[in-house]
């Protein structure tokens, strides 16, 4: 019966004191790893590093306000989910029109700063998918943090690609490439989010307020009272 009511959880709104704590262990991971990979990139002359390290401040903030939604109508958080997938797209747009540039300089990156960096954000990044993995089927604002941090994993793994063949080839042109790869993997997560917040604030009720079910609540109690 547990499994009938809660197996699926497509419409879980992230109302649980567990999710709350993971999302805020996550924020700060990220913060702390916007921090090192925007240093790195910048000594690194890496693109790449520098497009991942705005990633990783776009998602703490994105965390952030997926955290203040929590609990509230599905209209305020279906609005803050569609703010989170244009703020993706245009995250795409300007990784897109930097890198652009860069290709008129092709200052050549440091590949071992590259790739030490890169993995250290895959593994902070693995650690908050491994952490979300039984949200990924929440509502466009929890799914929205999954989609993320999802595609940010993989973003590091191009990444240590890139560094792989900037030092093969000493060229800046594998480091440019993965720039432009993040800047479509942003574009295809902004259009799945802004996707699924319409079709939330399409059926919308903002008059009623937030109400847990019998499964919802028995979830939070079974999850926080162990």
């Amino acid at each position: 019966m547990a499994g009938g009511c809660c197996g699926h959880e497509q419409n879980f709104a992230g109302v649980s004191q567990t999710y709350r704590r993971i999302l805020l262990i996550i924020i700060v991971i990220n913060g702390l790893m916007f921090g090192v990979e925007m240093v790195a990139g910048w000594l690194s002359g890496s693109q790449a590093l520098q497009a991942d390290a705005l990633d990783f401040l776009g998602d703490t903030i994105s965390y952030a306000v997926s955290l203040w939604a929590i609990g509230k109508a599905l209209a305020i958080r279906s609005r803050a989910a569609l703010a989170k997938g244009i703020s993706l797209a245009l995250m795409a747009a300007w990784v897109t029109g930097s890198t652009l540039y860069k290709v008129l300089i092709l200052n050549t990156p440091d590949a071992l700063t590259m790739g030490t960096v890169a993995i250290a954000a895959f593994v902070a990044n693995l650690v908050s998918v491994l952490l979300l993995m039984r949200y990924r089927d929440g509502d466009a604002n929890v799914r929205s943090v999954w989609l993320c941090s999802r595609n940010d994993a993989i973003g590091n793994l191009i990444v240590v690609a890139a560094a792989s063949g900037v030092w093969a080839t000493d060229s800046a042109w594998p480091d440019l490439s993965v720039a432009f790869i993040m800047a479509a993997l942003f574009l295809s997560s902004a259009i799945q989010i802004i996707r699924q917040a319409r079709a939330e604030m399409a059926t919308a009720d903002t008059n009623k307020p937030v109400e847990q079910t019998g499964c919802t609540a028995a979830r939070e109690h079974g999850h926080d009272h162990h």
